[in-house]
């Protein structure tokens, strides 16, 4: 991952340790960014019961890490039985210990699928922590992007 940086006028590898950082001083890592979204690749899942958020009928999944090289070992997901969209999640370590949360606060539909709208990102083991707000205002589907916006000499364009 590259990513640019302003105030520098540098553009970084995240690599490594790095990728283990908070992404601008947010709740996120640079890891948590980059993760495979199919998440059957990563964990088993089952779901443990049935549960209410938010005044929404969900079931409550537990997935289990299928390999001891990831950042989360154990995951719960509250899926909103009707709309099929992750309304929260609770990232743990091998140990058991809550690392991260993520609450989604509000979605939206667009071409008949659920999207959410504003996310809270949480970082657990960070007492000082408020959170981190992820508000989408905008998304279009099935936009052709040229190749020349993923090129290292793209980021310092934008």
């Amino acid at each position: 991952m590259w990513i640019y940086l302003p105030s520098t006028d540098r553009i970084i590898q995240i690599a490594g340790h790095m990728l283990r950082q908070s992404v601008m001083g947010s709740d996120l890592s640079y890891e948590d960014m980059m993760e495979d979204p199919v998440l059957s690749n990563l964990y088993t899942a089952q779901t443990i019961t049935a549960d209410t958020l938010r005044d929404r009928p969900c079931w409550v999944l537990e997935l289990m890490a299928k390999t001891e090289d990831i950042s989360y070992y154990k995951r719960k997901l509250w899926i909103d039985q009707s709309r099929m969209i992750v309304l929260r999640e609770e990232r743990f370590a091998k140990g058991g210990t809550l690392l991260k949360e993520t609450d989604v606060l509000s979605v939206f539909t667009l071409e008949n699928r659920w999207y959410p709208k504003e996310v809270l990102y949480r970082d657990v083991l960070n007492q000082n922590s408020k959170g981190t707000r992820f508000i989408i205002e905008s998304l279009e589907l099935n936009v052709d992007i040229p190749e020349w916006r993923f090129t290292k000499a793209a980021l310092r364009r934008s």
